[in-house]
């Protein structure tokens, strides 16, 4: 047996034609269960608003829903956008999630919107200017942290307060601002990055990097340089003590070369459709659309059989020195999507 890189799965609750938005968040929890059954290190959802084609907007409840309905699998966003929320209530989101499920959850933090610049003002975004979002981490990261000093048990806060319509005493100030449930569960950080920006953040904290090659290949190699070159590990909120690196790829794995073309060509026109300004749902294949895809350069997609998808990955591996891998793969009828994960995992475990 080949000793692999740990393999994860990246998921965003991809909704197909004809297809309720209920249907498609259980089908990505059949996911869920079936990458714990085939050994998948992680299950993470990305985070996106306002869309017809993913439902992982809400993805701590839907986190929490995937650790109600399985046991060992790691859990985490990939990623939460951090700008879309403030830093203490994601603390206190998936500082709940640990203090309910236990050491599960990862955290991956992201710059980006996850959506259109209309629906991210009604999230009431702020900035993402690298030193903002620098801050912020830092924030997250000292709120998921021990408490500092403990408070007196007869010390009353304002929380507790307004529980009862009680008004607090303005001179009773608190010393910090603290998240519980959240404080002391060192729920892990990773950086999410899809630009040499993003690297840099992740190398100035001290981060593991989840870089996006799987939409962003170009920019895989002077990331993951530049992030190796400049990693802190000295860093208040540093994670790791040397640079780990998961880097993403679109793969869809059949029982055949033919078949995953044929397959693929849902996303592909989904992709298509996006480019124009449209969204919506996958839909069904066309045969006639098939093509080959796979670029040695640039694997923004790997499609084959098993033997072919491994070999790709293991060279990819190898090529960027890689930590771990973690994969997003579509298809417009959900069994062909798990029949890939399926596929892949256990040719990776052989």
């Amino acid at each position: 047996m080949t000793t692999r890189i740990p393999l994860s799965v990246l998921d965003l609750a991809p909704m197909s034609q004809g297809m309720t938005r209920r249907a498609a968040l259980d089908h990505s929890l059949q996911l869920a269960q079936l990458a714990e059954e085939l050994g998948y290190h992680r299950y993470w959802m990305a985070e996106h608003h306002g869309s017809r084609t993913f439902m992982s907007s809400a993805t701590a409840l839907l986190l929490g829903r995937a650790a109600e309905h399985t046991s060992s699998i790691r859990l985490g966003a990939g990623g939460v956008m951090l700008p879309n929320h403030a830093p203490l209530m994601v603390a206190e989101y998936y500082g709940t999630l640990a203090t309910i499920y236990g050491d599960r959850f990862d955290l991956g933090l992201g710059r980006a919107p996850g959506t259109d610049p209309i629906t991210a003002s009604a999230l009431r975004r702020g900035s993402a200017q690298v030193v903002d979002f620098a801050e912020d981490v830092a924030s997250l990261s000292q709120f998921l942290s021990p408490a500092p000093v403990e408070e007196s048990q007869e010390s009353v806060r304002g929380a507790e307060l307004a529980a009862l319509g009680l008004d607090p005493n303005p001179k009773d100030g608190r010393a910090w601002v603290r998240a519980i449930p959240g404080e002391g569960t060192q729920v892990p950080l990773w950086m999410l990055a899809s630009s040499l920006a993003g690297a840099q953040v992740a190398a100035a904290l001290g981060l593991p990097l989840s870089f996006a090659s799987h939409f962003a290949p170009q920019l895989l190699g002077p990331a993951v340089s530049t992030y190796r070159e400049q990693f802190r590990a000295n860093a208040p909120t540093a994670q790791v003590a040397q640079p780990v690196v998961m880097a993403g790829v679109n793969v869809l794995v059949a029982d055949s070369q033919s078949e995953a073309e044929e397959l693929f060509t849902s996303y592909e026109r989904m992709k298509a459709r996006m480019r124009r300004g449209r969204s919506g749902p996958l839909t069904a294949p066309e045969p006639e659309l098939a093509h080959p895809v796979n670029d040695p350069m640039e694997p923004t997609a790997v499609l084959g059989n098993q033997e072919t998808v491994v070999d790709y990955l293991d060279n990819f591996v190898e090529r960027y020195g890689l930590d771990e891998l973690i994969v997003t793969s579509y298809a417009f009828d959900p069994a062909a999507r798990r029949r890939s994960y399926e596929l892949l995992a256990k040719q990776w475990s052989k």
